[in-house]
């Protein structure tokens, strides 16, 4: 990473916007000139896109001469790599290496050792993205004094509201990786020397208060539709700062009302519906073919044909980081298997959690998204199964297989969800018990039953719904299956304060720390400045976590 001091660059990299069947896609392209850049309506539209970079999925991206970096929806080194990998829904990867292997196993000890290069599979390290937030707030800024009358195509609040988006959801991520962590929110910090170089964690209460302003703006001067599927939306904005509330709203007053507001303001005119087609609703919802279907309220829009390179549009290479290198396409029988287009992957780095498939409810038809065997491709012969008996020998969890494999590409065109109307339900759910503190209302009892019985369930019983906790037992639970691989679970176990509690029981060993530790270079580099920064963070409340789990 480049000095902190230097975070402000000039902006040298232009954005298109391309995509399939209207889909967005914003692409990285050419070199301008800065002294010029932007004045046409057209450029200031363009110079917004670079905010939609960082939530891409490529290899890797690159702003202007900052290093390389891991999108935030990347496989290898996004929110499934830092929120599901190091949670309850995935096995201790035992038999694996390195990094991957210490991640599932939630232990984060070597991350101090990230390095300020290059980003890699084993070099998830997303702090650069502070000098990224930098930048976007010196996009606000010129946006700001841009000349309203330029803009007669697109709104110019438009461009900002986008712009505030991407750098709230920069800062939620980050927050929710490392702990809170001094940021440049304030356009007159942009070239401010003190500002710069205050390497000091802000408080909680304060990064929390920067990632709501931004969503604030967002969601009030956001459309509330576009052409493209995947261009931010205000219904996005709205969803993201009921999800932030929610999480939030233990230690910030007024919160839980805000995320109830939030659920009303989605809730008009019925513009979002469980998805509810097919035999099978939950497993069909993912597929190709019902992208940003009734459900969705925001998805990553990818294309089978891409292949991670940036110039190629987005791509989604999970499967061939979720399937055994040995799957076979067909069965001894000849049959296709669910792997008949793809075949054995690189590894199965990411797997579901053995605990987790059992405690799936007999009628549960969100447990088809898992595979608990598959037969071996033995140099062409077939006639051998992977099953459980062979769990901790040959694999350590089994295959998810929520996103199929439908093309006969190297990569799979399936869209990653952002936002689904089943989340709002149970988000609801859960705000509601936690302002009133009181076993739930039939209102929020109603929304679990609601995604319970798409996946072929009872409804909830008098025991389950008695009291706020038991009620909040089911909700997490529910949420384990039903977001299986969205990349939201960790952030789920800490608002629930059971992190500690349900990597224990999945994994058989206490995670090292609650959030990432910031790496070495960055401690040193505050030092240098004159400021302490706190290499580890945790919640007020980690040390109970703890203590309940041993």
């Amino acid at each position: 990473m480049k000095n902190i001091k230097s975070f402000i660059l000039f902006f040298i990299t232009s954005i298109a916007v391309y995509g399939c069947e209207d889909n967005f896609d914003p692409k990285l392209y050419g070199t301008l000139n800065p002294e010029n850049y932007p004045t046409t309506e057209s450029e200031y539209e363009d110079y917004t896109m670079t905010c939609y970079i960082p939530f891409t999925t490529t290899w890797q991206y690159q702003i202007a001469n900052d290093p390389g970096q891991h999108s935030f929806y990347i496989p290898e080194g996004g929110i499934l790599r830092v929120f599901e990998a190091p949670s309850d829904n995935m096995a201790a990867w035992n038999l694996g290496w390195g990094s991957w292997m210490k991640l599932s196993q939630a232990d984060y000890r070597d991350c101090v050792y990230a390095e300020r290069s290059w980003v890699g599979e084993h070099n998830i390290n997303h702090i650069p993205k502070l000098a990224q937030i930098t930048r976007f707030t010196e996009i606000i800024a010129t946006l700001e004094k841009a000349d309203d009358q330029i803009f007669k195509t697109v709104s110019k609040k438009r461009l900002l509201g986008e712009a505030h988006l991407c750098r709230g959801l920069m800062l939620y991520y980050l927050m929710h990786i490392y702990g809170p962590l001094p940021a440049i929110v304030d356009k007159d910090d942009i070239n401010n020397e003190n500002a710069l170089t205050n390497l000091v964690r802000p408080s909680l209460d304060d990064m929390t208060t920067w990632i709501y302003n931004d969503f604030q703006y967002a969601m009030e001067n956001l459309p509330d539709a576009v052409k493209e599927h995947g261009r931010y939306t205000s219904d996005y904005a709205k969803f993201c700062m009921m999800k932030h509330c929610l999480n939030e709203g233990a230690h910030m007053k007024g919160y839980y009302e805000k995320a109830m507001q939030m659920y009303r303001e989605l809730s008009k005119d019925n513009r979002y519906s469980l998805f509810t087609k097919g035999d099978n609703p939950y497993v069909d919802m993912f597929k190709a073919a019902n992208d940003f279907n009734c459900e969705i309220i925001m998805a990553v829009s990818c294309d089978p044909s891409a292949n991670g390179d940036v110039s190629n549009g987005n791509f989604f290479p999970l499967s061939m980081l979720a399937t055994p290198n040995d799957a076979s396409k067909v069965d001894d029988k000849g049959n296709p298997t669910p792997f008949n287009y793809q075949g054995g992957g690189w590894m199965q780095a990411y797997n579901v959690s053995p605990k987790l498939y059992d405690s799936y409810e007999a009628k549960d038809k969100r447990r088809t998204v898992i595979l608990d065997e598959y037969w071996v491709n033995n140099q062409g012969i077939v006639t051998e199964k992977v099953t459980k008996e062979d769990l901790n020998k040959r694999w350590s969890g089994y295959i998810i297989y929520k996103y199929p494999i439908e093309t006969n590409t190297t990569f799979q065109g399936n869209d990653f969800p952002l936002a689904r109307w089943a989340d709002v339900l149970l988000m609801m759910a859960e705000v509601e018990v936690r302002q009133s503190n009181a076993a739930p209302s039939p209102q929020a009892v109603e929304a679990v039953n609601q995604v319970r019985r798409r996946s072929g369930l009872d409804d909830l019983s008098v025991q389950q719904t008695a009291t706020k906790e038991a009620f909040l037992d089911v909700i997490l639970d529910e949420r384990s299956k039903e977001f299986l691989y969205e990349g939201h679970r960790k952030i789920d176990l800490i608002r629930f304060n059971k992190y500690a509690q349900a990597c224990f029981k999945a994994k058989g060993t206490l995670p090292t720390h609650q959030y990432i530790p910031l790496p070495n270079y960055l401690v040193e580099q505050a030092k240098s400045y004159g400021k302490q920064l706190s290499q580890i963070y945790n919640r007020p409340q980690w040390e109970d976590d703890i203590a309940l789990a041993n």
